[in-house]
């Protein structure tokens, strides 16, 4: 029987910490390890064409699974080209593996061809990066990054060259256990206590919450009753906490709508539930703040607070909420209730008015129109830029749905290769790429790799000719427009020619019949959609010191964005509203 070598024991290692799919582009460095995947049939390559994608895509699979995930890139250019999408993971707290093939282990430091230090370039960008030197220092160093990875929800760098992976594999090569999931983290009696006589002291309490009220959401409710709380979410909270919420006030931010934002500015204490929300110029200055987050760094970081909590959001609310008093004075909740009703009447009206004959196309419509028509349980990933406001205003999740995007790092293009990871979970689950004109072309390559694997990704194109979230940050900055339109193909006949389902849509009347038909196709497919380059969108509340680039002024041509059936949830609440 051969000896197993370090590549083989490398991926034997990566099937028992649960990686189901190696995701990257073949390349000389790499060619052990790949083979090494061919020859296991419990993990698969995955194929794309630029490693960015397999990054992103890794990222998105560990983000819907929970699980650790895996991307590879070969010596120099190939895992460079990594270095966004595992940005984007890291930022997103996904467990990520990427292995950063190198070149031969003896001409390292000697400018040898395509040479970099990729365990120095990938720092930034992980909580553990390291390069494997010897054969003996497998498998410890890989177990090491894979708990840095899952323990510390983020990516782990493993820089391999090429010859050392091809060497026979230590003698006797313990197999340690791996962890693969975390534990719970519940905060110490004290600060329960604290928090406690925080709350029972306050008159008007607000809840404002991030992506760490993932399962959670019944916690928050009950929490939210008990205090007679307004709940406003920041766009990673959206997913987890806006469904059922009879307390919701919409969203606060750049993207922001709603009453979030007096919610958090009128109460007594603020209490940030599992978010790092990065505008800190949206949060208060002048309220008691307490912070609860499972990673005490982010605690205080965005701002003033009179008391951390250091714990997860469903333990800590599981202690909390049988110790607080409960309150009967629901005044300042119902005056919310009613501004964040009033609010999104006044801002939907602006694209109800004949929306169904305007050409072009609005991009709220469409996105309106998507909604109603993907499935209860879809995942719809969402590009940067414009996409992310209509995604914000109109996808409404409802608990099955999931909605991810580049909502920390903010990158352009990663829709469709999140999509890819998404769709790799479960072939039979409808994903939806929200792609904008701008962030598809530029990794337009893999929507080959959608037909490759007969991924029935549906990426529905909003195409404006124009990279417009950067065209509005320019406009209302007084400043010209420039660089900012692009010249776009027909992106139905482009998709068509790679062998997938297109259409284009240029009249309203033919959209809903369009999508439709889109997502019942059994394969990949893409829907053009003409848009308004035209709409676009600001904050209900914002100043020009809250970001550089954005102010109000009369003379800037500036729409507020619909915010679609989120009306409809407002309404509902409103009936909940005491009448005097």
């Amino acid at each position: 029987m051969a000896k197993q070598n370090v590549a083989e024991l490398f991926v034997d290692t990566l099937v028992r910490a649960g990686v189901e799919r190696l995701y990257g582009v073949v390349g000389d460095s790499l060619n052990p390890v790949v083979d090494a995947v061919r020859r296991n049939a419990a993990i698969d390559w995955i194929h794309v064409r630029h490693e960015e994608t397999a990054a992103f895509a890794a990222g998105a699979e560990a983000q819907i699974t929970g699980r650790l995930t895996a991307c590879a890139g070969s010596c120099g250019p190939g895992n460079l080209h990594l270095i966004n999408g595992l940005y984007d993971a890291h930022r997103s707290m996904a467990p990520v593996l990427a292995l950063a093939s190198h070149i031969p282990s003896g001409e390292i430091g000697l400018g040898y061809f395509q040479e970099t230090h990729p365990d120095r370039l990938f720092q930034e960008c992980s909580h553990y990066s390291e390069l494997i030197s010897s054969p003996r220092q497998m498998p410890r160093l890989l177990d090491t990054a894979i708990q840095h990875a899952v323990g510390r929800r983020g990516v782990s760098v493993v820089a391999l060259p090429g010859d050392i992976a091809g060497e026979p594999a230590p003698e006797k090569a313990a197999e340690t256990a791996i962890v693969t999931s975390r534990p719970t983290v519940r905060p110490s009696d004290a600060e329960i206590d604290k928090l406690v006589r925080m709350i029972d002291a306050a008159e008007k309490v607000t809840l404002f919450c991030g992506s760490g009220t993932a399962g959670a959401h019944a916690e928050v409710m009950e929490f939210a009753g008990r205090i007679k709380a307004p709940v406003g979410h920041a766009l990673r909270g959206k997913e987890f906490i806006q469904y059922d919420n009879p307390y919701d006030v919409g969203m606060s931010g750049l993207l922001g709508y709603g009453a979030a934002y007096e919610a958090t500015h009128e109460c007594d204490l603020l209490i940030l539930l599992g978010t790092d929300f990065p505008y800190n110029a949206f949060l208060p200055t002048d309220v008691r703040i307490v912070q609860v987050d499972v990673r005490p760094e982010n605690l205080g970081r965005r701002s003033r607070l009179d008391l951390a909590v250091w714990g997860d959001v469903r333990e800590t609310l599981r202690c909390l909420v049988p110790r607080v008093k409960e309150k009967r004075n629901r005044r300042f909740l119902d005056r919310m209730l009613k501004k964040h009703a009033d609010a999104l009447e006044g801002v939907v009206k602006a694209y109800t008015r004949k929306v169904d004959k305007h050409i072009p196309i609005h991009p709220e419509y469409v996105a309106a129109v998507l909604d109603e028509a993907a499935a209860d349980d879809a995942v719809f990933t969402i590009d940067t830029g414009m996409c992310n406001v209509w995604g914000a205003r109109y996808i409404s999740p409802n608990g099955r749905r999931r909605i991810i995007g580049s909502f920390s790092h903010g990158s352009m293009a990663n829709a469709l290769p999140m999509a890819i990871g998404a769709q790799f979970t479960d072939r039979r689950r409808q994903v939806i790429s929200m792609s904008g004109d701008g962030g598809f072309a530029m990794l337009m390559g893999d929507f080959l790799t959608l037909v490759q694997y007969d991924l029935p990704v549906k990426v529905v194109l909003f195409n404006n000719s124009s990279l417009s979230m950067v065209e509005l940050e320019m406009m209302v900055a007084g400043l010209p427009a420039y660089g900012t339109g692009v010249r776009n193909p027909d992106f139905a006949a482009v998709a068509r020619a790679c062998g997938a389902h297109g259409v284009r849509v240029e009249k309203p009347k033919e959209l809903a019949g369009a999508l439709k038909d889109v997502l019942r196709h059994k394969g990949p497919a893409l829907v053009d959609v003409v848009t308004d380059p035209n709409a676009l969108s600001i904050p209900p509340k914002i100043s020009a010191e809250m970001v550089t680039g954005f102010a109000l002024s009369a003379s800037k041509m500036v729409l507020d964005g619909g915010v679609g059936r989120m009306v409809q949830m407002a309404r509902s609440n409103l009936r909940n509203v005491p009448r005097p």
